[in-house]
């Protein structure tokens, strides 16, 4: 038989094998793509997972023809990720941040687009998108842009410190269709230009105490869209066009807040969302005093300590009327002379810390001092009805009051009215001395107890106090939006607060009522008894030897050489 008559079988079998082989690199490449690809559909959120050295393809494909242009954005809770036009990230074409965002017009004819994911991180970084679309009579956020990298920019920047939260974003443009030549930005300001555009600044506040990244990614979702703000957020403040675009915040370390902006057009009804930004105001890479380990060990110690306190002034502070006035002497000294250091000085917050702790002992000290040597009453309960002034004077102006522009726009105005209310208080303890020394024991006592749950769990009722401690600190200040969040914890502190507050001064009050109004000075019982001694000669204390030669009696006696006892003379009979 000869070779001829073999079946071919085997030959194609070896050629097919032969093939795959060489097809085999190809596919591995093709499938590699295809798991680097998500696709996006307009309006629904897409978790998305990067690796290093990865780039994800982001598809959105059927795009209706009445949507001029689109919007993808992309938020991770605290790891930069590169969104691109271009495979390759390039300058003008990209932007890296933990909230990112891309605006894409769109030409006649097109019908899907790709955008591109990567990051440099060495962990594989989670986050969450979205695709937004847009018609052309709405504004274009981003595209009067003059200050950032991209051409149209519709990312909110922020930045912040320990006191102030600052957002920047750029202007927007009228809309326009597809295929149509932009509008231009600055050749006039009449009405039928972008100057007739007006931002809505809005603020939306995760849960307290929560730094999970699904609370953050539920927080962006709620807020992804022009809708959603307005369902979900706060409105804060309204810019014109001529306005600077950028609004300042307080800042809240630990607290997560989202900020976004609206863009509207008032004459044609629309409008458009820039890309959420958020912030903890703190830093997650941080290892000494990042976000999982805000509270320094200093301050729990101080504020511990300052709860401890408050808690015996609140329930016995007039009964034990010196440890009251050391108390409140040494909060009045201690808060001023930490205002006074950070102002003028570059020491670090801990050293800052134990410098006022120390001043704030001296004025407790001289508080205590001036009413033992002086006895007048009246001046310590001033200083006590002083500190309830501030209390309340703060307490007013935590409230939605503090935010109006008033008080905004002018330091001055703001100052008068906070000194108004720090006067009037103790004009009433001249009056009620003893009552209102009572109150200020129950309220402020129960508020210093408030403060030290603040150094391990946060709540905004800190925030009554810390304001104006920011405000005397930061000569700008005065032009931050103050909010903070008020939720469940909250309300279970103010009803801590107002319990404790009520039960000191009831209980004082009660106690109290058929004892005489303040306690007598010590030096001046010592001055009357010494000169009650000195006239009464039937007192049998009058006949004591003054106490300086009674110790020197006493300390002869302990030196001098003990005669023994027993008689020395024979005895007579």
């Amino acid at each position: 038989m000869t070779v001829w008559d073999r079946s071919p079988l085997p030959l194609l079998l070896r050629l097919l094998l032969l093939l795959l082989l060489l097809l085999l690199p190809s596919m591995r490449e093709v499938r590699a793509q295809v798991e680097n690809r998500v696709i996006f559909l307009p309006g629904t959120f897409q978790n998305v997972s990067v690796s290093q050295n990865e780039t994800v393809q982001a598809v959105v494909s059927r795009i209706p023809p009445e949507v001029a242009f689109i919007t993808l954005q992309f938020h991770t809770q605290h790891r930069n990720v590169t969104l691109s036009y271009a495979r390759l990230p390039g300058l003008g074409l990209s932007v890296t941040a933990v909230d990112s965002g891309l605006l894409s017009t769109l030409e006649p004819g097109v019908t899907s687009l790709s955008l591109f994911l990567s990051t440099l991180d060495s962990d594989t970084v989670a986050g969450t998108g979205v695709i937004l679309p847009f018609s052309g009579a709405d504004p274009v956020p981003g595209a009067c842009n003059i200050e950032f990298n991209l051409d149209i920019d519709p990312n909110v920047y922020v930045h912040y410190n320990l006191y102030e939260t600052t957002i920047r974003f750029a202007p927007a443009n009228l809309g326009y269709e597809r295929g149509d030549t932009p509008p231009p930005c600055d050749e006039s300001t009449e009405p039928a230009t972008r100057w007739r555009l007006q931002y809505d600044i809005y603020q939306y506040f995760l849960p307290e105490n929560d730094l999970l990244e699904s609370s953050l990614f539920r927080g962006i979702q709620a807020m992804a869209d022009t809708q959603g703000m307005m369902e979900n957020g706060k409105r804060v403040l309204t810019l014109l066009s001529t306005d600077m675009s950028m609004a300042v915040f307080n800042s809240i370390p630990g607290q997560g807040v989202i900020y976004s902006v609206v863009v509207r057009d008032p004459l044609l009804n629309t409008s458009a969302s820039y890309v959420p930004v958020h912030t903890y105001a703190c830093s997650f890479a941080s290892t000494l005093d990042g976000c999982e380990t805000l509270g320094k060990i200093s301050t729990k110690v101080f504020f511990t300590i300052t709860g401890l306190a408050g808690l015996f002034v609140c329930f016995f502070g007039h009964r034990f009327f010196k440890c009251e006035l050391f108390c409140m002497g040494f909060s009045f000294s201690a808060f001023f002379f930490f205002v006074l250091i950070t102002r003028t000085t570059d020491l670090t917050y801990d050293l800052r810390l134990a410098l006022s702790a120390v001043i704030g002992v001296v004025g407790g000290v001289l508080l205590v001092m001036s009413w033992w040597r002086f006895g007048s009453v009246m001046i310590c309960v001033v200083v006590v009805g002083l500190m309830l002034g501030f209390l309340i004077a703060s307490t007013v102006l935590f409230t939605p009051l503090g935010d109006i522009d008033v008080f905004r726009n002018s330091d001055v105005v703001f100052w008068v009215t906070f000194c108004c209310f720090l006067v009037i208080v103790p004009l009433f303890f001249v009056r009620w001395p003893r009552e209102g020394n009572i109150i200020t024991c129950g309220v402020v006592g129960a508020y210093a107890v408030i403060l030290a749950v603040n150094a391990y769990m946060y709540t905004s009722l800190s925030y009554i106090t810390l304001n104006i401690l920011k405000r005397l600190q930061n000569n700008n200040f005065s032009a931050m939006f103050t909010d903070v969040p008020f939720q469940t914890i909250d309300y279970i502190m103010i009803t801590v607060w107002v319990v404790l507050g009520v039960s000191g001064v009831v209980l004082q009050l009660y106690r109290e009522r058929s004892r005489p109004f303040f306690p007598p000075s010590p030096y001046l019982m010592w001055l009357q008894e010494r000169e009650r001694r000195r006239t009464n000669v039937l007192d049998p204390s009058h006949h004591f030897a003054p106490l300086p030669n009674r110790l020197l009696a006493r300390a002869r006696q302990l030196t001098k050489r003990m005669e023994p006892a027993g008689e020395h003379t024979p005895l007579l009979l």
